[in-house]
């Protein structure tokens, strides 16, 4: 009975802390590692995020941004920091649902070296072509390029990112042929395909959507199910008899993993809370994102479910980094 009561204080003691930690957290600055350069689409999030959580809690968020090998850089730092909720990481589907996927040996889990948080955005990706291509629709640009096999080309902002695996199960999924040209970032890759020298490209609103409303580049369809707010006149590839050519570039917050329960659970209450605010969702709109939030839960089970989609789409490329 002793052991029994003792092991119950215990338990109950544990119980306790938990709730004072989850009560009292922050207690001191938070780091929010941007696994990219700044200045990009990831970094304006995670400054959104940073400053509407120093506003609620105040405490300092520092964005740190640690850029290098397509998320891995970053991606080490927050997967080796201490558990305690003090580090987190503003993650997309290219560092946690693809990157890992080149890698005979991942030099992180994306699933058991992290603790899911919540989404935070959605881009999904948008297929468009340089206006001197004679195709109006995805249809017509699948004809021409099983007419013309490995003369079309399309570009990304380089290997491994969502561009690139987009573009990979398109050509899965319609049995095209069509060759890919890599760059060193979306700025390249879109320059490129404004001035003819590659006739494709799929990339995120954010990074296209100027050029499509200036006539620019032809928008094709988006690689959704559903049509995006900004452009409602372009068409899904769903809508197009393609459902399985969907690719989205999703936005996240994680913490290490085996950082307290309570705190991830106060992490997701106030994340949710911010990506709500009228403005934010109308700022981050304007900029080619829809504002999305999940459970941590649901963010767990999509990191596990693209990772597989993933990994199918790459071991049809037959490319690995190491």
């Amino acid at each position: 009975m002793r052991r029994g009561l003792t092991l119950l204080l215990m338990l109950a003691g544990l119980g306790i802390g938990s709730a004072v930690t989850a009560q009292d957290y922050p207690t001191r600055p938070i780091r929010l590692v941007v696994p990219f350069a700044a200045g990009g689409g990831t970094d304006l999030l995670a400054r959104t995020v940073a400053q509407k959580l120093n506003e609620a809690w105040g405490q300092p968020v520092i964005n740190d941004n640690r850029a290098g090998g397509t998320g891995v850089v970053g991606s080490l730092l927050v997967a080796q920091a201490a558990p305690d909720g003090y580090t987190l990481i503003l993650v997309t589907s290219s560092t946690h649902a693809i990157s890992p996927n080149f890698f005979r040996k991942p030099p992180y889990d994306p699933v058991k070296d992290f603790a899911p948080v919540s989404l935070v955005a959605n881009a999904p990706e948008v297929v468009v072509v340089h206006p001197s291509v004679p195709a109006n629709s995805i249809k017509e640009l699948i004809a021409l390029a099983k007419a013309k096999p490995d003369t079309l080309n399309y570009a990304s902002a380089g290997t491994g990112t969502i561009g690139h695996m987009a573009a990979e199960l398109f050509k899965v999924v319609t049995g095209t042929k069509i060759t890919h040209v890599p760059y060193k970032g979306t700025g390249d890759a879109i320059r490129e395909v404004l001035g003819g020298q590659v006739q494709i490209m799929i990339g995120a609103p954010g990074a296209v959507i100027q050029h499509i409303r200036s006539g620019k580049l032809r928008a094709l369809a988006a690689c959704t199910r559903q049509r995006l707010p900004e452009i409602k006149d372009i068409p899904t590839m769903a809508e197009a008899g393609y459902p399985a050519v969907e690719a989205s570039n999703w936005y996240a917050i994680l913490a290490t993993a085996g950082s307290p329960s309570a705190v991830i659970t106060k992490l997701n209450r106030e994340i949710v809370r911010i990506m709500q605010i009228p403005e934010i969702k109308e700022m981050i709109l304007r900029q080619g994102y829809e504002a999305k939030t999940s459970t941590p839960g649901d963010l767990g089970t999509l990191i596990k479910t693209d990772l597989a989609k993933w990994n199918k789409v790459v071991k049809a490329t037959g490319m690995t980094l190491n």
